[in-house]
């Protein structure tokens, strides 16, 4: 008995809440996947190799014969780990390309009394789907500020509120610095990243307008979808003004605690940039635990760097926002009154 067969859309939307099984091999699943589906591989990847070297050299048919005589044998682990993570009978399946590899594991599920459905197309169809998602125009609303202005803690406040947010610098695991990486998980790779973002979207697609960190298109190895990043760039802009002994507190209160070996590798990143002697400083500061006045240079750089990017800035709406440490609820408060506002009328 065939399985049904979805187009990208439908599969997503009828799989919420159940089990969507990837059944390429460990090494296609790490490069991307559809985020949330589990990994249960019909090939390892020596396997996979070993299979397509043979339809190379033999034929479709010695390849097929090949590829049973592997499978064969785990099919009864399959079933006990399906039967584990499974909530109830209906399954989703899918491989590159909708081709054998899903059809033969969803008939094979089939007859132990499953219900499975395969993406037509495959993880192929669904990252075309991703991509062209990017393309969709959406209201956009970014947060900007000079590193140490709080942007993501304001960020995480508005979620709190239930305001529609996207953190781009928590999907990548990193912060766009030189200093991105630190206190981070590992980044993933770049489909990861994609879909990641294009499931955020999707979470949101109700809503009206997004809230998004101003960021650089490119947050240590992920970059933001080039259509996605021209939306951003012509979004308009709260600017986050905040004393700059209040981001030196800031900064220091973030690294306070972390291995001085991991500060002094990201200082050398940006050592063109800060020139020897400042880079000397710098790293004597944090040798002698003296951050602040480490962070200091630092901003030094970072800030004469973000006003030339807002220098450019000509045809962009910019808001800008003081905020006081004493007043920091009423800077909140103006903060959603200006979101409020600007969410109305963004084109």
């Amino acid at each position: 008995m065939t399985a049904p067969q979805l187009i990208v859309e439908d599969f997503l939307r009828a799989s919420k809440g159940d089990l969507i099984i990837d059944v390429r091999s460990p090494v296609e699943f790490f490069k991307g996947h559809i985020i949330g589906s589990i990994n249960i591989p019909l090939f390892e990847d020596d396997e996979r190799a070993e299979i397509g070297t043979l339809y190379k050299q033999q034929g479709k048919d010695r390849a097929i014969n090949r590829g049973l005589e592997i499978v064969n044998p785990k099919k009864p682990a399959f079933i006990e780990r399906i039967n584990q993570l499974a909530t109830n009978k209906s399954v989703y399946v899918y491989c590159f390309r909708g081709g054998m590899r899903s059809n033969s594991f969803a008939w094979f599920l089939n007859s132990y009394g499953f219900d499975a459905k395969i993406l037509k197309g495959g993880y192929k169809a669904f990252r075309n789907y991703v991509l062209s998602e990017f393309n969709k125009p959406r209201k956009i609303i970014l947060l900007g500020g000079k590193t140490g202005s709080k942007k993501t803690e304001l960020l995480n406040r508005l979620r709190k509120e239930e305001y529609p947010v996207l953190n781009i610098e928590e999907l990548a695991n990193h912060k766009g610095s030189a200093f991105g990486s630190i206190n981070q998980h590992k980044q993933e790779p770049q489909q990861v990243f994609e879909n990641k973002l294009f499931q955020q979207l999707q979470l949101h697609y109700m809503q009206d307008f997004l809230v998004i960190e101003d960021e650089s298109q490119t947050l240590g190895y992920n970059k933001i979808p080039h259509a996605f990043w021209l939306q951003m760039k012509k979004a308009p802009i709260i600017k986050i003004n905040l004393a700059i002994e209040e981001r030196l507190n800031q900064l220091v209160k973030e690294y306070s605690t972390i291995d001085k070996q991991l500060l002094i590798y990201a200082v050398n990143k940006i050592a063109q940039q800060l020139g020897p002697l400042r880079t000397k400083q710098c790293i004597n500061y944090i040798q002698e635990n003296e951050l602040h006045s480490a962070a200091e240079i630092c901003l030094h750089y970072y800030d004469r760097a973000y006003e030339y990017k807002y220098e450019k800035k000509t045809d962009i709406e910019i808001i800008e926002l003081n905020m006081y440490k004493e007043e920091s609820e009423n800077n909140f408060e103006q903060l959603k009154q200006i979101i409020n506002k600007l969410s109305k009328h963004v084109d």
